[in-house]
């Protein structure tokens, strides 16, 4: 019978926990904020490439060197680039200035989005157990397949005719 079988030293699970050694606390992160008051953080995704600071401020995001409203039009990405800050209950609390390049304005809202993650948990580490749950600190590594010779592109093939 194999549920009358008692592991070495007798007592189960108990003398697993006394023998287990203590693991050490959780890494304690040191906030990485520069001279002027600002944490900085690279996003990417797809080909476009991120980089934000965070601040102190009133909650105003400019890209570019352009309100959001103007250089995102579509609500969504609006929305997708907010998402970070929503979760973490800091939408009013931090200024975000971004420059982005490449790829298309998805890839960059994506791109943005990941790097303010990034960029609060460098201002408030503690924000980090918050958001990585929801994924915005992973990178998504999709990108798109290259075309290959003899294909119309990346597996698509031309189109048979039998005559």
């Amino acid at each position: 019978m194999a549920s009358d079988v008692q592991p070495t030293g007798g007592q189960g699970l108990e003398a697993l926990q006394a023998i287990a050694t203590p693991q050490a606390d959780a890494v304690v992160r040191e906030p990485q904020i520069d001279k002027f008051g600002r944490s900085y953080a690279t996003g990417k995704r797809k080909n476009a490439i991120a980089r934000v600071w965070i601040k102190p401020g009133s909650g105003k995001i400019t890209i570019n060197e352009r309100d959001q409203e103007v250089y995102f039009a579509r609500p969504v990405l609006r929305m997708m680039i907010a998402q970070p800050m929503v979760i973490a209950d800091r939408a009013t609390q931090f200024d975000v200035i971004a420059t982005v390049q490449g790829s298309g304005l998805s890839g960059q809202a994506g791109a943005i989005r990941h790097a303010i993650s990034k960029a609060l948990t460098y201002y408030e580490p503690g924000l980090r157990a918050v958001l990585k749950p929801h994924g915005f600190l992973t990178r998504d590594s999709r990108i798109v397949e290259r075309k290959k010779y003899g294909k119309a592109k990346a597996r698509r093939s031309f189109q048979f005719s039998k005559r």
